[in-house]
């Protein structure tokens, strides 16, 4: 049975400039960052986590103060409500001025990333893809720079999911993806763990010049936006 799988977008300019929803420690953390870039983007997705989960389990009441985004020791965010951990599992990502959150019900490893659609450098392929996806991009019926940034942002999904991130060799997953939808219509993607024979199943879209991609380790139906 497929699992439900969803997600929500929001831009920095959504994001408040007051810190009211931000719990103490998040304000704690928020006032470290030394780089405003930085904590920009930490603000970003912190809002863009919340307001999913909110807005999923559809709490208009509940108090994004109380709602806590905790990373966990490798790094991987956890969300707790009043102290206790929330009925959802999430991953976040950002690119630009736009941040990206995909979520499913607690328990289900999930992961996400966001890759605005630019030039990577030339031998980026060679650097970080598998002879497999190499051998594909020859015959992708899409333009280099979406089939690499593709490529590389369902691996980055994968590496979430396994919460190694990207101190694992990029190469050690392998993703086969579909074509074929409009842009802004989700494609279905498979990842092949090479070290562990884990299979990730995940989809994939462009839209307004980004690259959303979603990893779930069980089939998903269709992922669906999350409405605010």
């Amino acid at each position: 049975m497929s699992a439900n799988l969803h997600w929500l977008t929001q831009t920095s300019s959504q994001v408040p400039d007051s810190n009211y929803w931000l719990s103490e420690q998040e304000r704690k953390i928020s006032n470290e960052f030394r780089v405003p870039k930085r904590r920009n983007d930490w603000r970003l997705g912190r809002w863009t986590a919340k307001r999913a989960i909110a807005a999923y389990q559809a709490e208009k009441n509940l108090r994004l103060s109380s709602l806590e985004i905790r990373a966990a020791a490798d790094g991987v965010p956890e969300p707790f409500y009043e102290g206790e951990p929330a009925e959802v599992s999430i991953s976040i990502s950002h690119s630009k001025d736009r941040g990206f959150c995909a979520l499913e019900p607690r328990g289900c490893a999930i992961g996400c990333d966001l890759e605005w659609i630019e030039r990577r450098e030339e031998n980026f392929a060679a650097d970080y893809f598998t002879p497999e996806e190499l051998s594909l991009s020859l015959q992708a019926p899409v333009e280099r720079e979406v089939f690499e940034n593709l490529i590389w942002s369902a691996k980055e999904s994968t590496l979430k999911i396994i919460r190694k991130g990207l101190t694992r060799d990029t190469r050690s997953v392998v993703i086969s993806p579909e074509f074929g939808e409009e842009d802004g219509s989700w494609n279905r993607w498979i990842g092949h763990c090479l070290e562990s024979s884990r299979i990730f199943h995940g989809w994939w879209r462009t839209c307004e010049g980004y690259i959303y991609t979603l990893a779930s380790e069980q089939p998903t139906s269709v992922p669906e936006q999350i409405q605010v």
